[in-house]
């Protein structure tokens, strides 16, 4: 029990005095890098997923 309670004083204080936390901007801006990163990467995968599909289609028409 003493190595639980050890580990939770020991948790606390890390985080408390040791973590350094972004600022309200810096997490602004890393939120906003984000979610355009998060967009762009969306919009390759739709095109990617078009082109196959639309490639797929072509090819199968052409076969059967």
């Amino acid at each position: 029990m003493n190595k639980i309670t050890t580990y939770l004083k020991e948790s606390y204080q890390e985080l408390t005095e040791k973590v350094t936390w972004p600022s309200w901007l810096q997490l602004q801006q890393s939120t906003s890098i984000v979610i355009v990163a998060t967009l762009v990467i969306t919009f390759i995968v739709l095109i990617m997923d078009l082109a196959f599909s639309n490639g797929l289609d072509f090819i199968y028409k052409q076969l059967f």
